[in-house]
Order: C-alpha cells, then sequence, then structure tokens
C-alpha cells in the first residue's frame, strides 16, 4: 500500500516556475515507477512524465518535454516535477500516481496509487 500526498501548486504567471512534490508513504515505494498526470477543466486526465524506480529512466509527454523535469529521492519517499517556462494551458489539477512495477508506461490504468492533487494555475 503506498500513501501520495502532492503539494507546491499555487498561481504563477506565463513564464514561471513551480516544483510539485509528491510524499509517499511505505517501505517499498523505491519499488515503483511514479508518474504525474493533470486534468484540466472539462477534460480527461493526462499523462506528464514518469520516471522508473532508480531514477535511471524518464519519459515525458510532448506537451512538456524540455520545460519539466521528474525526479525523486529514494532515501526520502519523494518524488518531484519542476515545470519551467509555464503556459496558461499548463493549468491543472496535477496528480502524483505510483504503479506496482518498475516502470510504467503513460496510460493512467497502469498505475496503482494516487494522490489527492494539487492545483497549478498560469496566468497570461
Amino acid at each position: 500500500q503506498v500513501q501520495l500526498v502532492e503539494s507546491g501548486g499555487g498561481l504563477v504567471q506565463t513564464g514561471g516556475s513551480l516544483r510539485l512534490s509528491c510524499a509517499a508513504s511505505g517501505r517499498t515505494f523505491s519499488r515503483y515507477a511514479m508518474g504525474w498526470f493533470r486534468q484540466a477543466p472539462g477534460k480527461e486526465r493526462e499523462f506528464v512524465a514518469v520516471i522508473s524506480w532508480n531514477g535511471g529512466r524518464t519519459y515525458y509527454a510532448d506537451s512538456v518535454k524540455g520545460r519539466f523535469t521528474i525526479s525523486r529521492d529514494n532515501a526520502k519517499n519523494m518524488v518531484y516535477l519542476q515545470m519551467n517556462s509555464l503556459k496558461p494551458e499548463d493549468t491543472a489539477v496535477y496528480y502524483c500516481a505510483a504503479a506496482g512495477t518498475g516502470w510504467a508506461s503513460t496510460p493512467a490504468n497502469a498505475y496503482d496509487y494516487w494522490g489527492q492533487g494539487t492545483q497549478v494555475t498560469v496566468s497570461s
């Protein structure tokens, strides 16, 4: 069982930066691939980024590639999403998710545990 709590969301201007954090409980955290998803009003939840169990592999949605960076600290049971050059279209609730495998693909149903989400709003 893994419990996830996101933090770090907020209001930022276009071009600004935010760093999201996801705190995970559970002694087996280091076995899980971790992902970030987002959901804008009226839209489906979409994949943002994923990182493998040891941090050695990452994958990003085309829409955030080159602007967002996912990382993890297994010693602290933490996952991060550094978001730079933010755009209004990045506005969404951002969710942290854990997959019970060392690597996971992009569909949301590949993930077993989800956090409650943190709101990110980018003003134009």
